[in-house]
């Protein structure tokens, strides 16, 4: 009589990205058939080891405040593959579909989830709460129907440390976890996702500070874990980072604390004002470029349908793959993309303002002849745009491209007073544009920019381009400058941020800040070199960002363990002066991932999936993407469910 065998699996984190790779052993594990097809005995076993509930993990929570929204609409996302080439999944759909179930018949909703679905559209932004109960009700429906010879056991508590041993004649680990139990199991799934990490110099000294002096300091953080009762009212509160955690801590100490925003009511109040409940702090917000990020545009779809790319494309990478080229990414890759950005934004400005233009339909024909990659030298091709476009179009409808990013540039402002109108006047104009849609040109730039960066996600992925250029350009300086143009919040944050603007609840300091301690005077401080006015003072400052997203300087026990024991290491990559740089991520081998242990060899039946993989791919921390459009310009929108799949795919092989 055979021996029966068990197949035994941990994951590693529970969350969108440790559910994906569970939803995908079930799949596999039912597409093979029958028990009375597999090896006689064989059986599955799962172990789920995460501190937070599984489905939502961390980030996810259904309890968090229903202020903190996600930065995708309703139709985005999904933790369930839509790829027919994949096992077909047991349970489940798209958030979008996940939406319209609930909305009509409400099961295991409460009261709030309710009402916010009653006026939720699938162009709608849902709330970080609604989506974490999505996630909560498809684990449900994936254990509901567990295949047979399966069994899931959840651990609420983390892993620290995961060793290599012997289980028999195969290879196993030993995952200990924080209370102590042992379990040993054939292969370990890293879905570790947002883990804490070590505060760089300048925010331990800040925090020491305020420790000493009795300050209130808030390091990075997920918004949903600060409490922010601890804010004092009516006091200054200096905010550094304009990103999206920016307008979770605003909505927090505004909305959370009573305020009301309304639609105006007069002429030039901009769309809303804002009415105070008295709480509020003074906040005063400061980030490098002085302002948050470009809204998103008011869109039907993730990507505008206005927008076709004709240079970055399909048959421009295979181009640079049949010639055995590794494009470079400011040389190669950047140089097509800028043509898409610059064809978006005058081809939208001769459609919607044509009287911008002198003879448009000439104009756009001698811009596409302008446009040809292959016409002229690298140079060559923008002097020439730029002298066709300061024949033909208006000067104040020229694209800056550059200058988007940074609105503020080059501008000095005589106090802040000034600074702060011109910031209400830049949130007004962004605001407006969004509303436009597919009719604004420098919201159509964008798009040509986010839909590229679909491209160039799976183009760089897995050693697509050279280190030098993952170092100096694309992480250098494309990704802060896209994200923040296509990265921002819903406009109704910049229309809600002008309103309380012009309520003076909250001010600005100008771009380029720098911050300090007044030991003496017991303040923090921050100054901008652009604006000749007092530098601003305050006894709290609020880190507005994650904490950072570095294998090296994360504070887990575990990455430790299994960095110290050599099972892993951080991904070096080369400049182009030939100095070793550490990444964010850690050393892989594709596919599925694996980590490379110290000594170079690959640390079999251990994988990792997710924020960790950042080294090699490009934007891990978005959700996979519903229904995404075919070829390579969208492979990469369910890209991290095909990682999963491979994943479960390998582990059940064993």
């Amino acid at each position: 009589m055979a021996k029966s065998q068990t197949n035994r699996v941990a994951l590693l984190g529970a969350g969108p990205r440790g559910t994906s790779v569970l939803e995908r052993l079930l799949a596999n594990w039912a597409a093979a058939g029958t028990p009375a097809q597999r090896a006689e005995g064989t059986t599955l076993h799962i172990d789920v080891v995460d501190p937070f509930p599984a489905g939502s993990g961390h980030v996810w929570q259904p309890g968090q405040s229903r202020l903190y929204l996600m930065n995708t609409q309703s139709f985005y996302p999904t933790l369930i593959p839509e790829d027919p080439r994949l096992a077909p999944p047991l349970a489940g759909g798209s958030f979008d579909q996940w939406r319209e179930a609930r909305r009509r018949d409400g099961l295991g909703l409460d009261d709030a989830e309710k009402a916010e679905l009653a006026t939720l559209e699938s162009h709608d932004f849902p709330s970080r709460a609604l989506y974490g109960r999505y996630l909560r009700q498809t684990l449900d429906g994936l254990l509901e129907r567990l295949p047979d010879g399966v069994e899931v056991t959840f651990h609420e508590t983390s892993a620290v440390a995961a060793r290599p041993v012997k289980d028999g004649t195969k290879n196993a680990f030993d995952v200990e976890l924080a209370n102590g139990a042992i379990l040993t199991v054939g292969s370990v799934v890293l879905a570790l996702g947002h883990i804490e990490s070590r505060l760089n110099p300048e925010q331990r000294s800040f925090k020491s500070a305020a420790e000493e002096q009795g300050l209130l300091y808030f390091p990075p953080a997920p918004p949903a874990d600060v409490d922010w009762e601890a804010v004092p009212d009516n006091e200054p509160v200096l905010i550094r980072g304009m990103g999206l955690n920016f307008f979770d801590v605003m909505g927090q100490l505004t909305e959370g604390r009573g305020g009301k925003f309304v639609e105006a009511g007069s002429p030039g109040a901009g769309v809303l004002e804002y009415r105070a409940s008295g709480r509020e702090p003074r906040i005063i917000a400061a980030s490098r470029r002085g302002t948050p990020y470009r809204a998103k545009a008011g869109l039907a779809g993730y990507y505008p349908s206005s927008i076709t790319m004709r240079y970055l494309t399909e048959d421009a990478v295979d181009r640079f793959r049949a010639a055995g080229i590794q494009p470079g990414f400011d040389h190669d890759l950047w140089p097509l993309l800028h043509r898409d950005a610059l064809w978006a934004y005058y081809s939208t400005l001769a459609r919607s303002q044509p009287t911008a233009i002198k003879d448009p339909a000439q104009f756009l024909a001698d811009l596409e002849d302008a446009l040809q990659p292959h016409a002229h030298t690298t140079a060559k091709w923008e002097i020439d745009v730029g002298d066709l476009v300061e024949k033909h179009v208006v000067a104040s409808r020229r694209l800056n491209l550059r200058g988007l990013a940074a609105p503020l540039a080059g501008r000095t402002f005589a106090s802040r007073r000034e600074l702060d109108a011109a910031v209400t006047v830049y949130l007004d104009d962004d605001a407006r544009r969004s509303a436009l849609g597919e009719s604004d040109p420098v919201k159509m730039a964008i798009g040509a920019l986010h839909t590229g960066r679909a491209i160039l996600k799976s183009v760089v992925a897995d050693g697509g381009i050279t280190d030098e250029s993952w170092l100096a350009g694309l992480r250098g300086w494309f990704e802060s400058f896209v994200e923040g143009l296509a990265s921002g919040a819903p406009a109704l944050r910049s229309e809600q941020l002008a309103a309380l603007a012009r309520a003076g609840v909250v001010s600005f300091v100008g771009p380029d800040p720098k911050f300090s301690v007044d030991r003496s005077a017991k303040l923090f401080r921050a100054v901008s070199p652009w604006v000749h006015d007092a530098p601003v003072e305050a006894r709290t400052l609020i880190e507005a960002m994650s904490p950072a997203n570095r294998v090296g300087i994360n504070l887990s026990p575990l990455l430790e363990q299994l960095m110290g024991d050599g099972l892993v290491r951080t991904k070096i990559m080369m400049s182009v002066e030939g100095t070793p740089m550490q990444t964010t991520g850690l050393d892989v081998v594709p596919h599925p991932y694996r980590p490379l242990a110290a000594n170079g060899s690959v640390t079999e039946n251990l994988y990792v999936l997710g924020l960790q993989l950042s080294a090699s791919q490009w934007g891990t921390a978005i959700a996979a993407e519903a229904r995404p459009r075919t070829g390579q310009a969208y492979a990469s929108g369910q890209r991290t469910l095909r990682d999963a799949d491979e994943i479960a795919r390998s582990i059940l092989a064993r």
